[in-house]
């Protein structure tokens, strides 16, 4: 018994850690914003086959009239636009591709 107590406290603190450290879906896609502090603003039309965005960029989208702004502060380099948009806003796929913060140092 006295061996049993210790494993089930290391076993009770690594669960503990491990989900205060799972991701969340803001961690992945970015997060939504206030369309006054994006940088620019793209119009999606029927046309626009994908979007591309800087890591780090605050944009705000024109979809069917009805406008949103994202953070692309996540760490997926593509996601699909109708994910992050609201809902109807978007009825297909556009992809937006998320170009790497230059600011990222790099590797070696």
């Amino acid at each position: 018994m006295k061996l049993l107590a210790p494993a089930v406290v290391s076993i009770t603190l690594s669960v503990a850690t491990l989900s205060a450290l799972a991701m969340t879906d803001a961690d992945f896609y970015g997060e939504a914003t206030q369309p006054a502090a994006a940088s620019r603003t793209i119009v999606i039309g029927p046309n626009s086959r994908w979007v591309n965005v800087d890591q780090g960029e605050i944009v705000k989208f024109v979809v069917n009239g009805q406008e949103f702004a994202w953070h692309f502060d996540g760490t997926l380099l593509t996601i699909n636009l109708k994910q992050i948009a609201p809902p109807g806003a978007i009825a297909r796929d556009v992809p937006v591709h998320i170009a790497p913060s230059r600011a990222a140092p790099s590797g070696g």
